[in-house]
């Protein structure tokens, strides 16, 4: 059944066949033509379960949250701030889109809403003085990855669901990391910014800082509310998205007053086909997952890679490489759904942490929103830019390659994740 399992779902994969259908085609091939008495209705059984999940009503709420946000202002007023940090710095156009990605990230949670949001208004600004294209797109792409690092992030939200570990924890031991991956771009701006002679903004002024901080201060307070709410035991992250919802349309309406109601008419339709397919790749995922579970796969792969070393470093690096792999042609929460339940017991045994595995895999898998053929954060920042993904596809490795350290610095230096953590505790 194993074999029927893989083998369908690598030749539907390769027809180009969307990855939730292909899941849930392979799940549904495997029963029908393997050696057991499990009946196909199984599949529907487990995809409904799979998704009749309290803190799964997290993701259309963050998804809610993030096109009121994007609509209302909000993140014209966090790029302003952000300019007036940076300064007359080298790169400083692309490193306000970093550190304004950072802000939008820790309000939105997703990566494309990050690109869509923050590059629709910086790409053509950095392009405007003097940018070649391709790299002001990678900038965006790359910044665009903190999106499901910094939280609130709705992929920690899948991972706390399916490891069966503390979402407010994740959210916590995602702060540090996140903030180390926008430094490591940063520096990589700045200096691809000094070859190509890229000159830096105004001066810093206090004044100017003082001026667009207070003016952005109830977008920054947002991520406050949240991660305080959740971590001070007021809500639960389920609850601290519905209450961000409900702050963003408060402050975008009645503050900021660039939200209009007409708007909310393409806001929460996109917002729900957005959670729509986001739901059903989780829901035809844990049925592929529950077969992989029932063939005994995950125990195979953890004895094989023992088999190999016995050496931690020797069996992270291998989750490493196996988690980029798959990032480069499987969607985020797919990745999720179905490594989890395999490097769990793995994990266990080489003895990481559940909560550090989870920042690895959501750290990985944002990588590879930035590794063709699935990067999605290209595709996003090619729309915007109006080019080919093969004009992207090359200008991204430095980038890729910054993250890949800060990845191996996250998986060998377990206290850059969970140190906060352990402070705050």
């Amino acid at each position: 059944m194993a074999s029927i399992l893989f083998i369908t779902l690598a030749v539907l994969l390769v027809f180009n066949i969307p990855i939730a259908v292909a899941l849930g085609l392979s799940a549904i091939a495997a029963i029908t033509f393997g050696n057991t008495p499990i009946p196909p209705l199984v599949v529907a059984q487990r995809m409904f379960t799979s998704v009749d999940s309290f803190p799964f009503m997290a993701i259309p709420f963050f998804m809610l949250a993030g096109g009121l946000m994007e609509g209302g202002g909000i993140s014209k007023r966090l790029i302003n701030f952000a300019q007036s940090l940076v300064g007359p710095i080298p790169g400083g156009l692309g490193i306000i889109t970093v550190v304004a990605s950072a802000f939008f990230g820790a309000i939105s949670g997703s990566n494309p809403a990050t690109v869509a949001a923050i590059g629709g208004i910086m790409i053509p600004a950095m392009i405007k003085a003097g940018y070649p294209k391709s790299f002001a797109a990678a900038v965006a792409a790359a910044a665009g990855t903190l999106g499901v690092i910094i939280p609130p992030s709705i992929p920690m939200v899948t991972y706390g669901v399916v490891a069966s570990v503390s979402i407010g924890d994740l959210f916590i031991a995602g702060i540090v990391p996140g903030l180390l991956m926008a430094v490591s771009l940063c520096l990589i701006i700045v200096f691809y910014a000094k070859k190509m002679n890229l000159r830096g903004g105004e001066k810093l002024s206090l004044k100017r800082i003082l001026r667009t901080g207070i003016d952005a201060i109830w977008a920054l307070f947002m991520p406050v509310i949240i991660l305080g709410g959740i971590y001070g035991g007021v809500f639960t992250p389920t609850e601290a998205a519905a209450v961000a919802v409900v702050y963003a349309f408060l402050i975008s309406f009645f503050v900021y007053k660039e939200l209009k109601i007409k708007d909310l008419r393409q806001i929460i339709p996109k917002a729900g086909i957005s959670t729509s397919i986001v739901m059903f790749v989780i829901a035809t995922s844990q049925s592929f997952s529950w077969l992989i579970t029932s063939e005994q796969i995950p125990a195979l792969v953890a004895n094989t890679m023992l088999a190999i070393s016995d050496n931690v470093f020797v069996i992270t690096l291998l989750i490493n490489v196996l988690l980029l792999f798959l990032g480069t042609f499987l969607e985020t929460q797919a990745i999720i759904l179905l490594i989890t339940p395999i490097l769990l017991p793995l994990a266990a045994k080489i003895g990481v942490d559940p909560l550090l595995l989870g920042i690895i895999i959501v750290v990985n898998t944002s990588a590879g929103m930035i590794t063709p053929p699935m990067a999605v954060n290209l595709f996003v920042a090619c729309g915007i830019t109006n080019i080919k993904i093969e004009q992207i596809s090359r200008t991204i490795i430095p980038f890729l390659v910054a993250e890949l350290i800060t990845i191996i610095l996250i998986t060998n230096f377990p206290g850059i994740s969970m140190s906060l953590l352990h402070l705050l505790k």
